[in-house]
């Protein structure tokens, strides 16, 4: 029989023990308590070294408990702390990576700045050149045509005198063909009278 057994017999023959009237006082068979009595010497050892025991293994399970748990929260501080890391890393590389992207943007934005700079540079240059070309061209095409125009006003004026020219010879040769058709010309005979008058003038002397 157990301690709580026993305890549970003697609590229900101290509630069914009979009373004597104006005392308060119980009747219990004092046989039947020191028999329970005895009962609870020979199990509370008992009873004792199994609470003992029990004492015992709870405190090694706790203990195991406690070192588990210790074991678990140490492991998760761990997973916890390999996390943050991991988690800095990714924000690190992120930033990083964010980081890159703006320069290589801001490298690139500078590089089509500087390109299309360097473009309008070089088309301004060219248009530039191309004006001073064209003006360049435009003058000497000026000046050529002011030349043939002089040199087509002198060509008119040594036409003009070649025809002057051309008309005094043309009259000059008629001229001289007048003349030489003169010349050409029979003479008429002279008068017989005159000659005979001629002949018997007296000599000068």
């Amino acid at each position: 029989m157990g301690v709580r057994e026993t305890l549970d017999k003697i609590e229900n023959m101290v509630a069914t023990a009979k009373t004597f009237p104006f005392t308060g006082h119980i009747l219990i068979n004092d046989n039947d308590l020191v028999h329970y009595v005895e009962e609870l010497r020979n199990d509370l050892p008992k009873e004792l070294e199994k609470a003992e025991v029990i004492m015992k293994e709870r405190a090694g399970i706790m203990n195991d408990a406690k070192r588990e748990a210790e074991h678990i929260r140490a492991e998760a501080e761990r997973q916890a702390a390999a996390m943050v890391e991991n988690s800095e890393i990714v924000i690190q590389s992120k930033q990083r990576g964010k980081e890159i992207l703006q320069q290589t943007q801001q490298q690139s934005k500078e590089m089509i700045d500087a390109a299309k700079a360097q473009a309008q540079e070089l088309k301004d240059n060219v248009d530039l050149y191309a004006n001073q070309v064209f003006e360049q061209l435009i003058a000497h095409v000026s000046r050529t045509f002011e030349g043939v125009q002089q040199a087509q006003d002198g060509v008119k004026q040594a036409a003009t005198g070649v025809q002057q020219v051309t008309q005094g010879l043309q009259q000059a040769l008629q001229v001289l063909q007048t003349a030489k058709a003169g010349l050409n010309q029979p003479k008429p005979p002279a008068p017989a009278k005159e000659e005979k008058a001629e002949e018997h003038l007296p000599a000068e002397q």
